[in-house]
């Protein structure tokens, strides 16, 4: 007779615990933010303080506002792999129809933005579909552009100013909030509340945005890495308006500009777009093999590009209170330019709308310290060239040792 003996207990091995994903610190992002920081510090310094005199933070923003409404639609273009050198010159004939629709024609001022706006998105439908449908490369379709477009404004303007713009326009450019709420001690108390709520949103976001990837165990940026980098944002944005409000209050401009940077950075992190823009960037042959219908995204890229460079030309226009000949000359240099010192790559694929923003601001600190140190202006674009070199050096070099390893 068998016997059968009860079977031994496996022994049980201690659960492992699992390593939660984490998320490498991006290197070009916060080397282009500490690289703004330490130009920043660095002419506070050779100024003796005179940077960052409230006055000159509010000509910061209205001066260099061009150029990062500008950069925002530049950044979209260039990680699709194109590049547009029209954006000048379409500045200069946006800001010629602006000043004629309300001059000659009568139309409102808010008549007047929608009215330019509505060329600008025809300008960018037309240098779509050249490149989108006919297949000319963006680069040649834009210097054509270029050269169109400016001339175009010569004959609006037959080598003139069109001045005496209705004040509600020129505020677009030129203009701050009422102040709603009062002053406290000298100071706009709206521009705190909006400074103080802005860094309560972004830290509130932050951490929203964490506990969803936290449910879903994806990767995650480390925790001591999110709250210094989003504390000395928070600090920062407290900062600057304080700053403001010992001023005029917060500038009109400034209320469009976090509008497009809140919108563009959404549009291109959360869209179906957004995904199709950085894989034909990153890939075009792959993106048409998954079904990406590039030749609409490309055309949709310059339609963009043309309504923000309309804007940028109703703000520009705005701020000069008049149109003139000259105007946007070399609008799409300074543009390029922070679009790479912002961390956007030479071949396409890579690049943020707020790696741009902090690029514009960049060449904007270059320009108003350079100007408070009284440096001539071919001192100024010499260095301005060697910062641009050096970025795209920067990624040139990051590119060669991520592929080392």
């Amino acid at each position: 007779m068998t016997t059968t003996t009860p079977a031994s207990k496996a022994p049980t091995e201690p659960p492992v615990k699992r390593r939660m994903p984490k998320l490498s610190i991006n290197l070009r992002q916060y080397g282009i933010v500490a690289a703004l920081a330490v130009i920043v510090i660095l002419f506070q310094i050779l100024t003796d303080g005179r940077l960052l005199l409230p006055g000159n933070v509010n000509n910061l923003i209205q001066q260099n506002a061009y150029v990062l409404i500008l950069a925002i639609g530049m950044v979209i273009v260039i990680i699709a792999g194109h590049i547009d050198l029209s954006v000048g010159s379409v500045v200069a004939m946006v800001g010629a129809v602006a000043a004629i629709s309300m001059n000659n024609w009568g139309l409102p001022w808010w008549g007047a933005v929608l009215v330019s706006l509505l060329v600008g998105a025809l300008v960018g439908a037309w240098q779509g579909y050249w490149v989108a449908f006919v297949g000319i490369p963006a680069f040649i379709v834009t210097l054509a552009g270029m050269l169109i477009f400016r001339g175009l404004t010569l004959v609006l303007l037959t080598g003139g100013t069109i001045s005496g713009l209705p004040a509600e326009f020129t505020a677009i450019g030129a203009g701050w909030l009422p102040s709603y709420l009062g002053e406290l001690a000298g100071r706009d108390v709206l521009t705190l509340a909006l400074g103080i709520l802005t860094a309560v949103a972004l830290i509130v976001f932050q951490l929203r945005t964490r506990a969803t990837l936290a449910r879903l165990d994806l990767p995650r940026e480390p925790l001591a890495s999110m709250w210094t980098k989003n504390g000395i944002a928070a600090i920062a944005i407290v900062w600057f308006a304080w700053l403001l409000s010992d001023y005029s209050g917060t500038p009109i401009i400034l209320i469009v500009l976090a509008a497009l940077i809140l919108i563009y950075n959404f549009v291109l992190n959360r869209t179906v777009f957004g995904r199709h823009v950085y894989a034909m960037g990153g890939n075009l042959f792959a993106a048409v093999m998954s079904g990406v219908k590039t030749k609409w995204v490309n055309f949709y890229i310059f339609v963009n590009m043309g309504v923000l460079a309309g804007l940028a030309g109703v703000v520009s226009t705005a701020r000069a209170g008049g149109a003139v000949a000259s105007a946007g000359q070399n609008y799409e240099l300074d543009a390029i330019a922070a679009v790479f010192i912002g961390g956007a790559a030479v071949q396409g694929g890579v690049g943020t709308v707020v790696g741009a923003v902090v690029g514009g601001l960049v060449m904007g600190v270059l320009n108003m310290g350079l100007s408070i140190l009284s440096v001539d202006a071919a001192w100024q674009m010499t260095i301005k060239g060697l910062v641009l070199l050096l970025a795209v050096a920067f990624d040139i070099f990051n590119k060669r040792r991520a592929g080392g390893r």
